[in-house]
């Protein structure tokens, strides 16, 4: 099995690389210049540590390195490191001063890697092939060794090491640190609420706001918002203050996937179109159509929700139904006033400027995306 492994495994990181400059974030221009500096920190910070955890795997369990491998294609292919900005975000906007804990950049790259180790499982549980313009790590692994069974237990294995990656991260930063556990304690939260909302959405839960805010604002927004607060020392007033602005930008952030999955340009998501309708995901335009459509426009969706093998053509006709109801639309006013409503909690002069500024960022950068 290690021969087979390991000829193809220069193959998994050439694909990955090709797909390092994938679209990510509107960061041009003057605004977007701190984005960019975090983007280009966290990456450099990630490829020491991958090329690190290679030498070390070697050593322990001799020639292969397919699953660091692995982890390193997905991490490094694309990404918008959209969490280590609200990370360093957060902290500017309770820190006094221009000195940076060097915690910071690795707490960056344990949110990289957590959410890794996340997308590894959660496309093998939708059975999602694609992610960030390339393969999933299970469809990698399973050309690789050309064996289905095995590459897809390859691939958890491969999310359990990236998890065990995270875990190392975050210890190692923050093992000094009076803070530490306040940290821990946020991580671990964030780790547990993220695994109990995918459980939702698995089983389809009606309740789409909960499974959204548990699986992608607890470990998207709110997480990294709460760690960045606490490794900046905020006060309770300011630590109020950032929930208040990362509990709407939290559902904004899946709205949003939710819209682009739907009727975002495949080039730009990296996922076909419309796979959410055949993955049977519950998402707030299949909610929103089952509440305010047509029997006949709720039966057309019912007869593509959760088929894995519906044609293009029904996806598509699923899809421009829910363009010609208004559905498409209603969702994106829900998604305008989310984003509204985190801009106004960011009002008055509770926080520090600075970071006040890049929050804002922040929003824009999502509205724009």
């Amino acid at each position: 099995m290690t021969t087979r492994l390991e000829g193809r495994a220069a193959l998994l990181d050439r694909e990955g690389h090709l797909h390092e400059s994938a679209p990510t974030e509107r960061t041009d221009g003057p605004r977007g210049q701190w984005l960019r500096a975090v983007r280009e920190r966290v990456d450099g910070e990630l490829g020491a540590f991958f090329a690190a955890k290679r030498e070390l795997t070697r050593r322990i369990g001799g020639d292969t390195t397919v699953l660091v491998d692995a982890i390193a294609a997905l991490t490094m292919r694309g990404g918008k490191r959209l969490r280590p900005a609200v990370l360093f975000a957060a902290y500017r906007a309770v820190a006094r001063g221009d000195e940076e804990p060097a915690a910071l950049v690795r707490l960056a790259c344990a949110l990289e890697l957590l959410q890794s180790y996340l997308l590894i499982h959660d496309d093998w549980m939708d059975r999602d092939d694609e992610r960030r313009g390339g393969p999933a790590v299970h469809a990698a692994l399973r050309a690789q060794v050309g064996d289905a069974h095995l590459g897809d237990a390859l691939a958890i294995l491969a999310g359990d090491l990236a998890s065990a990656y995270a875990w190392e991260l975050m210890v190692e930063a923050c093992a000094s640190l009076p803070c530490a556990p306040a940290l821990t304690a946020a991580f671990v939260r964030m780790h547990q609420e993220v695994v109990l909302g995918q459980e939702l959405d698995l089983v389809a839960t009606r309740d789409v706001s909960r499974m959204q805010k548990l699986k992608t604002g607890s470990y998207t927004v709110e997480g990294p918002l709460r760690m960045g607060a606490i490794l900046g020392g905020a006060s309770a007033v300011e630590l109020e203050r950032l929930e208040a602005f990362g509990t709407p930008l939290g559902e904004a952030f899946q709205v949003r996937d939710d819209l682009l999955g739907a009727f975002g340009d495949p080039a730009k998501t990296g996922k076909p179109r419309g796979n959410d309708l055949r993955a049977g995901k519950r998402t707030v335009l299949v909610l929103e159509c089952e509440r305010a459509s047509l029997p006949e426009e709720r039966a057309l969706l019912a007869s593509v929700l959760g088929r894995a093998q519906a044609s293009d053509t029904e996806v598509h006709a699923v899809l421009a139904m829910l363009e010609r109801t208004g559905v498409r639309a209603r969702v994106e006013d829900r998604l305008r006033h989310l984003l509204d409503q985190a801009r106004g909690a960011l009002a008055g002069n509770t926080l520090v400027p600075r970071g006040r500024t890049m929050l804002l960022e922040l929003v824009d950068a999502l509205t724009l995306a």
